[in-house]
């Protein structure tokens, strides 16, 4: 039985599964080939490109960009997946607007930069639409890597290494690959199955097996995998989640936001996910959006994220910001949760505005409280279990500008290692750059 939209709590089948069909409908539809042309004719194909430097894995945009222009898509494709095997998922979620669509001389001339992120999308989803793999493996090596975790670190890695001819065995803890292009991207962002045909598609190269529900430090440790194998990659992201630190928090329908996400990316129905009425999420980061919008998309009447500090500190783009407010959720900043209210069932969270005091961030005593039936927290993973032995800068895996850890013949990247940035376009460039070092490594 439907459940009104307006019915307090936290409940299912807020919205009629036809609502919930077109609200989670691909937020930005491809380009068809002539708008593709169109689009790529903006491009003044730069002879010392700023998009290339702003871009992670230093794609040669403006290369790839002039073959979708001469009608060679799949000569474009190339281009990118020489420098980023995962550029269709990356072509979807990467923040193009705060990296090379920014740095475009047309974003600096007219406001509009060349829409780079559609493009690399349009090209990328040509090839794959073949099922055309362009690499060929280089003849085996006889070395074995062992990579920890199928997310866009392991995963870049582990294919660069079979490219050049090695053997490797990705041991991830989950059910399915993907790390969080699969489970942690909004659903709205990467529909149709993407993760998983990406990767059933990276996997045509040849000489990589996965093996699933295989944790580190439980299922098997760092020393073994050194014991077994030639070189190790960690690339487990961050398994931990931040807590509030507030009474109240173990309240039913207090919940971790990446749960949430990752539980909606897997539902078979998404009219049988419960959501509240009314609902907040605290943080300011991609995490945070995501999970504001789709509890929206899912039926809650009432969506308010609020944040510590002022709205130009959050970590989520301007650009996801404005898509947030345009689906109806609110945002609230200069605010930080002090209470959890409710008797064992979640009312309401209780917050102070906060002020930059002698350059520190601070509580005031000024203080509201949003009624809520459901709240999620976004503010931040943490690394768990972290193998005995490696060296940490701060809370993350220390690795030097190649991946390599403290320990001889384990390298580390992705969300896992520190120095990054926690998108899946970092990502993808340290698996690729350690996997380039553990050849060398292995090649002697």
């Amino acid at each position: 039985m439907t459940t009104p939209q307006r019915s307090d709590g936290v409940q299912p089948g807020r919205l009629e599964p036809s609502t919930l069909d077109q609200n989670f409908r691909d937020a930005y539809p491809p380009y068809d080939a002539h708008e593709a042309v169109v689009a790529a004719d903006r491009c003044y194909f730069c002879h010392d490109a700023p998009c290339i430097t702003a871009c992670p894995t230093e794609i040669d945009i403006p290369l790839f960009i002039r073959q979708i222009a001469t009608g060679t898509p799949d000569a474009a494709a190339r281009t990118i997946l020489d420098q980023n095997i995962l550029g269709g998922m990356c072509a979807r979620v990467c923040p193009t607007e705060t990296l090379c669509e920014q740095a475009c001389v047309r974003e600096a001339a007219e406001g509009k930069p060349v829409e780079i992120g559609q493009l690399q999308r349009y090209a990328t989803d040509t090839l794959m639409a073949k099922d055309i793999h362009p690499f060929k493996r280089a003849a085996p090596t006889g070395k074995t890597v062992a990579v920890v975790g199928a997310g866009p670190a392991g995963l870049a890695c582990a294919h660069r290494l079979a490219l050049h001819g090695h053997d490797v065995v990705i041991f991830e803890a989950r059910a399915k690959g993907g790390g969080l292009n699969e489970f942690g991207i909004a659903a709205y962002k990467s529909t149709d199955d993407f993760a998983q045909r990406e990767l059933n598609w990276l996997l045509q190269i040849g000489g990589i097996e996965i093996r699933y529900d295989q944790r580190l430090g439980q299922q098997t440790s760092l020393q073994a995998l050194r014991d077994a194998y030639d070189a190790v990659f960690l690339g487990m992201g961050l398994t931990g989640v931040n807590a509030l630190g507030l009474a109240g928090e173990e309240t039913g329908h207090a919940e971790d936001a990446v749960d949430f996400i990752a539980e909606l990316r897997q539902a078979q129905e998404l009219g049988a996910l419960p959501i509240g009425r009314r609902v907040v999420v605290i943080g300011g980061g991609m995490t945070a959006i995501d999970a504001g919008v789709q509890a929206k998309l899912l039926g809650a009447e009432e969506v308010s994220i609020v944040y510590r500090r002022g709205q130009d500190a959050m970590s989520a783009s301007r650009h996801e910001q404005e898509h947030a407010q345009r689906k109806g959720v609110r945002l609230i900043c200069n605010a930080a949760p002090v209470g959890i209210e409710g008797n064992g069932t979640l009312t309401g969270v209780t917050f102070a505005y906060t002020e930059m005091q002698g350059g520190k961030l601070v509580t005031t005593e000024d203080r509201f409280t949003l009624p809520a039936d459901q709240v999620f927290k976004a503010i931040g993973q943490t690394l768990a279990g972290v193998p005995d032995g490696l060296a940490l800068d701060g809370r993350k895996i220390a690795v030097s500008e190649t991946g390599a850890t403290s320990i001889k013949g384990v390298w580390a990247g992705g969300d896992c290692a520190a120095g990054g940035d926690d998108l899946t376009v970092t990502a993808v460039a340290e698996g690729r750059d350690a996997a380039e070092d553990m050849h060398r490594s292995l090649m002697g």
